[in-house]
């Protein structure tokens, strides 16, 4: 029988911001959660297998010549709680469950998923991913080992299991009348809370075997204001791989303080003269065009298909000997790391380009196999229902060594683009469309009216190889992003410092 242990575990009444604390035997759930010794047997209970059972599936996986197959395990719930016109009036809850199966012959890979855990189900869907990816390989499953986790990049104090929505909604209540209370403009607000937790359990016919807790967080507001008959908005958030420790009321007045200030700014703010000129880019949120425009075409498989405009520039300089961009699974709490990636790799730091060199791609277990190079643990997959394919997890420029004052003291005529919202990229060319929602003029190397509601265009090689300054000001933005890739979505997150970048088109006002 399978259980949730939301079914025998109950919590006390209301609690208090700033006191939010498990009661005493709730510590052996948050240990368990984090006691990776332990952490396969939980997980064969939890999912109801045993090493057995894994090892028949993996064989009949195998039955038609594959080279390799694993199964990927996954139990998650998320919930959601909404205030709205001053009340918490909308919450939500969400179960996935299910396993999926995957088989690599050559070139070819199968895949399919089942939505339960028993034998006959589960050894029909190996067989069908074995059908698809037929072969000559005829290897056999190796004896199952657990495979360690060295560190735990997001312990868990306090399990979300444990925390009713009730504990949940004075959060919400202060973040809404603390906006309230900063800005007499204010007219609404939305808020939201939302945590996810997952249960993984991975095996693969290479004998390698691990269980993952993954928990999540984010919360946000959005503010709307109105002066002069003139309305504005803006957004304020933060992820976290992280319990409930998460909330505190130091979260939520750095959530209300932030929204209110890019919100009011907005009332000031022009749409400047378009064309081309000098573009600053903000530290921290700007790390999104880092991501979208640069990040994907570091992506192994745009390279072993021909698609990247890298494709031939692995070990090449692609720009400054300053510039050092990173993607890092290892971050402790943050939104993108993984302990061990949905490939059954270790989460890791890996250099894509160092002192203006192309060091690497980034790889899951198939285009690590195609370049004869270890993988660098960034096969993800937004479920048990798919595959796992090269995805960054946090992708950030490290910090250069001028201050963002002498950047913008450089700049005769341009903007300094603060934050960002969508864009398109094409990822063969690196073709881009941005939006930004506010930021600067730059006019005679300071910072001067306020701007919003531009679009920056341009090509992200391009874009890139024109950075010739970044600041001393490194920031990581915590907040909810999230990559789409060939239909998935994963949690990703995003930083750079200040940078300027010598030349963009800005769509403005002609």
């Amino acid at each position: 029988m399978k259980y949730n242990r939301r079914d025998f575990i109950k919590t006390g009444g209301m609690v208090m911001l700033g006191s939010l604390a498990a009661p005493s035997f709730l510590g052996g759930i948050a240990n368990a959660a984090n006691d990776k010794a332990a952490g396969i047997l939980f997980a064969t209970n939890h999912f109801g297998v045993s090493e057995n059972d894994m090892k028949r599936v993996l064989a009949a996986a195998l039955e038609k010549g594959g080279d390799y197959a694993d199964l990927f395990f996954e139990h998650s719930y998320r919930n959601s709680v909404s205030l709205q016109d001053g009340a918490v009036n909308r919450a939500s809850s969400n179960i996935d469950f299910g396993m999926g199966v995957r088989v690599l012959s050559g070139d070819q890979t199968g895949y399919a998923y089942v939505e339960s855990v028993t034998m006959d189900e589960m050894l029909k869907v190996a067989r069908t991913a074995a059908r698809i990816a037929s072969g000559t390989g005829g290897k056999s499953p190796v004896n199952l080992t657990e495979k360690p986790l060295i560190n735990n990049h997001y312990t868990v104090q306090i399990p979300w299991d444990v925390i009713s929505v009730k504990e949940k909604t004075p959060y919400l209540q202060v973040i809404n009348d603390r906006i309230f209370e900063l800005d007499s403009r204010v007219m609404k607000v939305n808020a939201s809370l939302g945590d996810t937790t997952s249960h993984i359990l991975f095996c693969n016919s290479e004998g390698v075997m691990y269980y993952d807790y993954r928990p999540m967080v984010t919360l946000g507001a959005v503010c709307i204001m109105e002066q002069d008959g003139k309305i504005e908005n803006s957004y304020a958030a933060r992820a976290y791989r992280m319990g409930a420790e998460f909330l505190n009321d130091d979260i939520v007045e750095t959530i209300a303080q932030e929204v209110v200030k890019k919100t009011s700014i907005l009332f000031e703010a022009v749409k400047p003269k378009g064309g081309e000129m000098p573009v600053v880019m903000g530290a921290g949120g700007s790390g999104i065009l880092l991501h979208e425009a640069i990040g994907h075409t570091f992506e192994a498989d745009f390279n072993r298909k021909n698609v990247s405009i890298f494709s031939d520039q692995l070990h090449k300089k692609v720009c400054n000997e300053h510039i050092n961009v990173v993607d890092d699974g290892t971050i402790p709490f943050n939104r993108g790391s993984v302990n061990i990636d949905d490939d059954g790799v270790e989460g890791q730091k890996t250099y894509i380009i160092k002192e203006g060199i192309l060091t690497s791609y980034l790889h899951d277990r198939i285009s690590a196999k195609h370049y004869g190079i270890p993988s660098t643990g960034n096969g993800r997959r937004e479920s048990f229902r798919m595959m796992p394919i090269p995805r960054m997890r946090a992708t950030y420029m490290e910090a250069g060594n001028v201050s963002e004052e002498d950047i913008i003291s450089t700049v005769k005529k341009g903007i300094y683009a603060a934050n960002f919202t969508n864009g398109q990229v094409q990822i063969g060319a690196g073709d881009f469309t941005f939006f930004v929602k506010d930021g600067y003029l730059i006019e005679n190397g300071k910072l001067t009216q306020p701007i919003k509601d531009v679009n920056i265009i341009g090509n992200g090689p391009k874009a890139l190889a024109d950075i010739t300054m970044v600041g001393n000001n490194y920031e990581m933005d915590n907040g909810t992003w999230t990559c789409g890739k060939d239909g998935q979505s994963c949690p990703v997150t995003c930083g750079m410092p200040s940078a300027l970048v010598s030349k963009l088109t800005v769509g403005g006002e002609s």
